[in-house]
């Protein structure tokens, strides 16, 4: 299979499994982020498949070639890291051009292939500035271009994004969405920001633990997680307790959700409902009914708080869509089966 291939690959420090038993193939062109909370096993996948750390078990093969035990600057492989590592005392064409010169390509080659990718990144002209005089997302441009130098079948990028303030890591992540989609490379990310890996990948593999939780499309990811682990990381979701009743339909809160049932044999378990999905109704005319307690007004979108048996329920609805209520007063939440998932604890 023409792409990146793991399988069954470990990697253990001491007693310590930092990776466990992972399977993953990357297509050729796409674009992955691999996402998780920190200690999660991400960054250690990363490096195996740089070649940074070798695996303790298992094989990394890409394009049909086992690069397991192949030495980094052997494996064709571009790659960003967190803090950048641009050379301070060298100009922006002298630090994109640096991998080219150390593989003994000619000045013309090199000139030419730091212009093309100058203009590439939107930075054409700014072959002779010192590094030092770039903004923040300058930098991380110079660094991408740095990376794909030599054409390299894989690029690998370490939270690439997280030292930019908000709004540049936004416009940032877009742009390099742009840049992989047409250079058509298989690209992998190694990010902690659902956002980022949301609007970037063609698949998000979120780990937990060492292992991968969840391997999918996006919006996949989103509306139909696998357990409750990635219900709750990726986004906001209501996560609320059921029970099946004696005709096998799921109750929230002692209500029965018509039209939802559980696998069989799943008496008790939890369902994901993300808050966009969920209705405010008046009272006793939804599902259940429960008391606003909070009311947050964000510009774009109104959250409102429900508490009921207990439970906090948080409500998502466009400004023009608000319900109309108030703190302290007794609604009705309306949940309809084909916006709840039934998750595997």
């Amino acid at each position: 299979m023409s792409g990146l291939s793991i399988a069954n690959v470990s990697k253990q420090f001491g007693t310590f499994k930092a990776v466990n038993n992972v399977d993953l193939n990357v297509p050729h062109g796409t674009f992955v982020c691999l996402l998780g909370p920190s200690g999660c096993g991400k960054t250690t996948l990363m490096r195996m498949i740089a070649g940074l750390d070798l695996p303790t078990a298992g094989a990394i093969k890409l394009d049909g070639e086992d690069i397991t035990g192949v030495p980094t600057h052997k494996r064709n492989l571009g790659m960003v890291f967190q803090s950048l590592a641009l050379f301070p005392h060298l100009t922006v064409g002298e630090n994109i051009a640096y991998s080219l010169r150390i593989r003994g390509a000619a000045k013309e080659e090199q000139k030419k292939r730091v212009d093309e990718l100058l203009a590439m990144i939107h930075l054409s002209g700014y072959a002779d500035r010192p590094v030092a005089k770039l903004s923040g997302g300058q930098r991380q441009r110079v660094a991408i271009a740095r990376a794909l130098a030599i054409s390299p079948k894989l690029f690998l990028l370490d939270e690439p994004l997280s030292a930019l303030d908000a709004k540049l890591r936004e416009a940032m992540q877009v742009e390099l969405r742009q840049l992989q989609q047409r250079l058509g490379i298989t690209t992998i990310v190694v990010t902690h920001d659902q956002r980022e890996a949301m609007t970037m990948a063609d698949t998000v593999v979120v780990m937990q633990g060492g292992e991968i939780r969840q391997a999918a499309a996006p919006v996949e990811i989103y509306r139909r997680p696998a357990d409750t682990f990635v219900a709750d990381f990726i986004g906001m979701t209501n996560l609320l307790d059921y029970a099946t009743d004696t005709s096998g339909r799921v109750t929230v809160l002692g209500n029965a959700i018509a039209g939802l049932t559980a696998a069989a044999g799943a008496a008790r378990g939890v369902i994901s409902v993300r808050p966009e999905d969920v209705r405010i109704a008046a009272a006793g005319a939804g599902t259940f009914d429960g008391r606003v307690v909070f009311v947050r007004d964000l510009g774009g979108t109104v959250e409102t708080f429900v508490e009921a048996g207990g439970k906090q329920i948080v409500a998502v609805s466009m400004p023009n869509a608000r319900p109309d209520v108030a703190v302290g007063q007794t609604v009705g939440v309306a949940l309809t089966p084909e916006d709840c998932v039934v998750l595997k604890s």
